[in-house]
Parts: C-alpha cells; sequence; structure tokens
C-alpha cells in the first residue's frame, strides 16, 4: 500500500466577505451595498459596462498588497468622474463573517474600510481609524516603535492599541484572515487561469510551491537555522558571563560586610544630617518670618512711597498745568499789549488828525463868520438903497405920469398937426395928382388901411410895453422872493450841517466804543482759543497714554464702532441698531479712585467690551464693520443673551463685592454682574486666599494682588499713572470742557 502523508497549508482559506460597501470609486458614485455574500460561491453577472471589474476591483483595492503604496495621481484616477461636482474622497468597505474568530476580535463582522482622497490614505477598523493594528507574536512589528508585549502567549493576533503604524500592519490583518502577501492566489484575475494552462512545468511547480506554503516553510527553516546559530552564539556569551558573575558574586560576599558597616555608620550619619538640617530649618524659619515681617514692613513703607511718590507726581502735573496756563496768559497779555500798544499808537495819529481838524474848522469857523457879517452889512446896505429907490420911484412916479401925459399930449398934438399938414399938402397936390375921382378913391383906401396897420403896429408897442414892465416888476418880486428863499435855505443848511457834524461825532465815538470792544473780545477769544489749544493737546497726550496702555487693535475697534454708527445716522437707516448700542463697559460705570486698580486688574480687556441690546445689534454692527473693511478687534456683550445667576457672597468685615462699589445703570445690570460678580475686594493677600479657597471665589486686593479661584496668584507693582480708568475719567472732562467751549 501507498501511503500519502498531508500537510496543512500554512495558509489556510480565508474569511468569508459578508457585505461590500463602494461609493465614490471608479463607476460608483453613489453608495452601492452588495447583499450579504454566501459563504460558499457567488457569482456576479451584469451586461457590459455595469460595473463587474470595478466591483472585483474595489475588493482587490482593499485587499490586495497590490495598492498598498499609491502616488497622489494613482489616487485621483481611482476616484469616480463623472457629470456633476467632483468627488473629493472615494471609500470601499468590506465587512467580513467573523463567526469562526478568524480574527482577534470579539464581533461576529468586522468591517475594513480604505478612504482615500487628494492627500489622503486611510485606514478604518470597526469605523474607527487604525492604530498599530494586529501584530503576530511570531513576528515582530515592522513599524519601529516600542510596543507592549501581549498579555497572551496564543499563537492568533493579538490587538496592541498604542501608537499608530503603517498600513502594513493592516496587511498583517488580513493575513490573519487567510489573505496572506506571500499566497496572493485568493484573487484570480482575467487571463490568470490561460497563463497557467499554457505556462511551463517548472513555472507551475513553483506555482504549487507556493499555494501549498513551501516556499513559506523553506524562508521560515532558513530564518529558524540563522536565529539557532544566534543562539548558540548568544548562549557562548552567556556562559561566559555566569562565570564573570559567578566571580563577581564572590566578591560581593566579601563587600557584603563591609555594606553592613557602611550602612551603619551611614544611619548614623544621616540621623545627624537630620539633627543638624532640623535645627537650620528652624533658624531659616524663623529668619523667613523674620524677613516676613520687614516685608510687610517695608511693603507698607513702599506703599507710603508710592503714594507720596503719586502725589507728588499730581502735584507735578498741577505745577506743569499750571505753567502752560501761566505761559498762554504770558502770550495773551504779551499780544494784548501789542495790541493796545497800536491802538494807542492809531490814537496818537487819530488825536493828531482831529486837533488839526478842529482848528481848520475854527479858522474857518472865523472867516464865515467875518464873511457873513460882511455879507449882513452889504444885504442891509442893499435893502437901504432899495428902500431909498422906492421911496424915489414913488416920488417921481405922479411926476413921471403927469410928464407922460404932457408927452402923449403933445405927441397926439404934433401928430393930428402933422396929419392936418399932410391932407393939406395932399390936397394941393391931389388936384394935379389924380385924374379920376375911382383913382383918388383907391388911394384913399391905400392909406387908410396903411395907417390902420401903423395903428395896430403901434397898439402891440404899447401892449408890449406895459407887458414888459409888468414883466420887470413881476421879476423884481421873484427875485425878492427867491433872494429871501435862499437866505433861509442858507440858514437851514448852516442848521443841517451843525446837526450832521454833532452826529459824525458822536457816530464816530460810537465807532471807537465799538472799536475797543472788539479788540477787547478779540483778545478774550485769542485767550479761549490758546485755553482751548492746551485743552486739545491735554486730550491728545491722554488719548495716546490710553492707545499705549491699552492696546491698537481693541482702540481701533471702538473708533470703527463709532465709524459705522455715524454711517448708520448719516444714511437714517437702522435706528434700533443705534438705540440697542450702549458703548463699552468703561464708560458706563463709576467707582471711586481708591478702587481703580482693582478694578481694572479684575476686568482687563473687558473694560472695552461693547454692550449691546441683543445678538441682532452686534451682528448688524459686524456685518457692516465687515462691508466697510474697517480695522481693529471687538467684542460684544448682548444682554439679551448673558445668563448671570445671583451669588451668594460671605459676611465678612475683611471682604466686600466689587460690584457693590460701581455705580452703573440698572438696565446693565447683567453685564456687570457678568463681568465684575464674582470677585470680591479683600483688605490683605492674606484673606484674599483664605476666601478664595473657602468660597470658590475670585479675590483681589486694593494693590492689584489677585487670588483665583482655581488657586493662581498674580499681583505685583502696578504702575497708576497708567490707570486706564483715570486716563478715561480725564478724557471724559475734557470732552465735556471742549464741549462746551
Amino acid at each position: 500500500p501507498v501511503f500519502t502523508k498531508w500537510y496543512e497549508p500554512l495558509h489556510p482559506a480565508p474569511a468569508a466577505i459578508f457585505h461590500v460597501i463602494i461609493q465614490g470609486f471608479r463607476s460608483y458614485r453613489d453608495q452601492t451595498v452588495v447583499d450579504p455574500f454566501s459563504p460558499k460561491h457567488n457569482v456576479i453577472v451584469g451586461r457590459n459596462g455595469s460595473g463587474k471589474s470595478n466591483f472585483f476591483y474595489a475588493i482587490q483595492f482593499v485587499l490586495s498588497d497590490e495598492f498598498s503604496h499609491l502616488r497622489p495621481e494613482q489616487r485621483l484616477a481611482l476616484l469616480h468622474e463623472g457629470t456633476g461636482p467632483r468627488v473629493i474622497s472615494a471609500f470601499v468597505e468590506i465587512i467580513f463573517d467573523n463567526s469562526d474568530n478568524r480574527l482577534p476580535i470579539d464581533k461576529e463582522e468586522v468591517s475594513l474600510r480604505r478612504v482615500i482622497g487628494a492627500k489622503k490614505d486611510q485606514y478604518f477598523l470597526d469605523k474607527k481609524m487604525v492604530t498599530c493594528v494586529l501584530l503576530r507574536l511570531d513576528r515582530p512589528c515592522t513599524c519601529k516603535k516600542s510596543h507592549r508585549k501581549p498579555s497572551s502567549s496564543a499563537s492568533f493576533l493579538s490587538l496592541l492599541p498604542v501608537s499608530r503604524c503603517s498600513k502594513n500592519d493592516v496587511m498583517n490583518l488580513l493575513e490573519s484572515a487567510g489573505f496572506s502577501r506571500s499566497n496572493p492566489y485568493y484573487i484570480v484575475k482575467q487571463g490568470k487561469i490561460n497563463q497557467m494552462a499554457t505556462a511551463p512545468d517548472s513555472q507551475r511547480l513553483k506555482l504549487l510551491r507556493e499555494v501549498a506554503g513551501t516556499r513559506v516553510y523553506d524562508e521560515r527553516k532558513e530564518e529558524s537555522i540563522s536565529l539557532m546559530k544566534e543562539t548558540e552564539g548568544k548562549r557562548e556569551k552567556i556562559n561566559e558571563l555566569l562565570k564573570y558573575i559567578e566571580e563577581r558574586l564572590h566578591t560581593l560576599e566579601d563587600e557584603k560586610e563591609e555594606l553592613a558597616q557602611y550602612q551603619k555608620w551611614d544611619k548614623m550619619r544621616r540621623a545627624l544630617e537630620y539633627t543638624i538640617y532640623n535645627q537650620e530649618l528652624n533658624e531659616t524659619r524663623a529668619k523667613l518670618d523674620e524677613l516676613s515681617s520687614k516685608r510687610e514692613t517695608c511693603g507698607d513703607k513702599s506703599r507710603q512711597l508710592r503714594d507720596a511718590q503719586q502725589d507728588a507726581r499730581d502735584k507735578v502735573e498741577e505745577t506743569e498745568r499750571v505753567v502752560r496756563e501761566l505761559k498762554s496768559k504770558v502770550s495773551a497779555m504779551k499780544e494784548e499789549r501789542e495790541q493796545l500798544s497800536a491802538e494807542r499808537q492809531e490814537q496818537i495819529k487819530q488825536r493828531t488828525k482831529l486837533e488839526l481838524k478842529a482848528k481848520d474848522l475854527q479858522d474857518e469857523l472865523a472867516g464865515n463868520s467875518e464873511q457873513r457879517k460882511r455879507l449882513l452889512k452889504e444885504r442891509q446896505k442893499l435893502l437901504e438903497k432899495i428902500e431909498e429907490k422906492q421911496k424915489e420911484l414913488q416920488e417921481t412916479e405922479p411926476k413921471f405920469n403927469m410928464v407922460k401925459e404932457k408927452e402923449e399930449r403933445g405927441i397926439s398934438r404934433l401928430a393930428q398937426a402933422t396929419q392936418e399938414r399932410t391932407d393939406l399938402y395932399a390936397k394941393q397936390g391931389r388936384g394935379s395928382q389924380f385924374t379920376s375921382k375911382e383913382e383918388r378913391d383907391k388911394w384913399i383906401k391905400k392909406e387908410l388901411k396903411s395907417l390902420d396897420q401903423a395903428i395896430n403896429d403901434k397898439k402891440r408897442q404899447i401892449a408890449a410895453i406895459h407887458k414888459d414892465l409888468e414883466d420887470t416888476e413881476m421879476n423884481k418880486e421873484k427875485n425878492l422872493e427867491q433872494y429871501n428863499k435862499l437866505d433861509q435855505d442858507l440858514n437851514e443848511v448852516k442848521t443841517r450841517v451843525e446837526e450832521l457834524d454833532k452826529k459824525y461825532y458822536e457816530v464816530k465815538n460810537k465807532k471807537d466804543e465799538l472799536q475797543s470792544e472788539r479788540n477787547y473780545l478779540w483778545r478774550e477769544e485769542n485767550a479761549e482759543q490758546q485755553a482751548l489749544a492746551a485743552k486739545r493737546e491735554d486730550l491728545e497726550k491722554k488719548q495716546q497714554l490710553l492707545r499705549a496702555a491699552t492696546g491698537k487693535a481693541i482702540l481701533n475697534g471702538i473708533d470703527s464702532i463709532n465709524k459705522v454708527l455715524e454711517h448708520f445716522r448719516r444714511k437714517g437707516i437702522n435706528q434700533h441698531v443705534i438705540n440697542g448700542y450702549h458703548g463699552i463697559v468703561m464708560n458706563n460705570f463709576e467707582c471711586e479712585p481708591a478702587f481703580y486698580t482693582c478694578v481694572e486688574v479684575t476686568a482687563g480687556t473687558r473694560l472695552f467690551y461693547h454692550i449691546v441690546e441683543t445678538d441682532e445689534v452686534s451682528t448688524k454692527i459686524l456685518m457692516e464693520f465687515n462691508k466697510m473693511n474697517l480695522p481693529g478687534e471687538v467684542t460684544f456683550l448682548p444682554l439679551s443673551k448673558l445668563d448671570v445667576r445671583d451669588t451668594a457672597y460671605p459676611e465678612t468685615n475683611d471682604a466686600i463685592p466689587m460690584i457693590s462699589k460701581l455705580r452703573y445703570s440698572p438696565n446693565f445690570d447683567k453685564a456687570f454682574k457678568h463681568v465684575f460678580g464674582k470677585t470680591l475686594i479683600c483688605r490683605s493677600m492674606e484673606v484674599s486666599t483664605q476666601l478664595a479657597r473657602a468660597f470658590t471665589m475670585d479675590c483681589i486686593t486694593l494693590e492689584g494682588d489677585q487670588v483665583s479661584h482655581r488657586g493662581a496668584l498674580t499681583g505685583g507693582y502696578y504702575d497708576t499713572r497708567k490707570s486706564r480708568l483715570e486716563l478715561q475719567k480725564d478724557m471724559r472732562k475734557a470732552e465735556e470742557e471742549l464741549s462746551t467751549s
């Protein structure tokens, strides 16, 4: 009979796959879950292009060592490419049937997922990222990291959840499930059967040896022989080491007695040292207590010196302020003196002009008086002459009329005689002049006509003479009346001139008074401008100190918020946002100057938090803030979102709640309780430590030494010159003075 010995292959059958889930991998865009597989045989059929090859490729992607190292472009090639948004990651998840406990995990189903992206390639075991996964006890870890030894000596894999290892550990997990890297034929690709059928016998024998596991057996055999040789060498070294140890033991036995003596005297030495150290410790503690008392005394002196120094600084600042005011007053007085000097010179010039003008007027007045007297005399003479002439006229007018009548009678008689003579001559000559009666009548008519015309001419001449006489008389009366009127007008003009001169001097005096008043007001305005400039300079100095003590970002944020609100006011929009913004914390409360230091240390930068009514107000402000691209840093305290509970404060004379020393509007109670509600002001550092430990509250002294309820101690020297509350108070006062100016 022929006996055949069967060797169990080193690579058992792989674990059964229960589910396969694919998403974003190659042609599988959406998540695809394949129904549970049979533990025996499964056949996948489908039309061309339905994804059979990609499904097989997905399983190979998770299980095969062929895809253990992928470059970024290879990972991108595995992602789904199609219409619509680009897929940025993909995963393939395989759920194994672990009912036979092939995997060292206490579950009937174990999932292994591989996720890839443009910059990632990760494994997840049961929804958890793989750390240092599963290792064989008979094979060292390949990650070159220190692992603790497994608690079990079983031959299967053990979970070692220590630091993260490489993807080789995932391959070790798959190897425990039967997917060996040395036997990759648990996946038979297309064309592999044909290749095996046409391969030569030597290649098929090699393939059978790999499938049967003999190659691995030979490799392990060589490794074992090498390990035995190495062990033999180590054994010889161990024997040599044992000999050395035995020799060393004899030496140590001799040294043991010496060690006992040494320990005895060493114990005595340590006892003496302890006694000495204890005595030194007591002395040191006494010195420490003495130094502590001295430190407290020095602390009191230091506080007194700091107070004196602060008083001196305040006096120096006050003196500097007084000096600045005096300098401004001196400058104003110098300018006033120069102006008064200029006014004096101007007044001297005006006085000289007025004196000269007065002299001219006196001379002119004297000349006008003489001329008036002369004119009056001439007028009187003329009037006398006129009266004399009128008397002479009245005396001579009757004589003139009589003579005139005689003259007229003589002229009439002469004319009549002349006419008679002419008629006589005519009668004498008409006899020979006219040849007929008709010729004579014709000549007579002609003569009568010429005589009538001559008579009419004489009448007209007489009427013209009478009219000239009447006109002369009228002109005489008119000239006399006009003379009287001109004399009256002259008197009125003189009176008007005197009135205008009086008004001129009154207006000039009024102008001089107004000029003096204007100069006085100008000097007052100049003094006010200098005082205003000094106040602005002081305000700018305070702002610079506050900016240095606070930080540029916070103050820029405050300025930016003011710009946003001004923008809303200018546009006339978001009135509820303007009404819902209440300013920063520091501007909404007051306290005594003695509490400035502890309040500032407690609040810190929260002094510059912005109080708003609701979170909607802060959102609107921030949206416009970002839209206008403004600089700065802002933090809001929305009153509608603050949840503040009442705090039970300890009843003691050594501490008071800080919030009780603040004066603020009840509308902002939540904001101030949020910032200051859990802080106590204590008498000393010792009291602060006790109360902070007993009541879990933050405690602080007036000097700014703080004890947190968590136990942290902070404090030290605090420069009161940089007090932000003091600077803010001074700035507010200066702004009020500027606004009233």
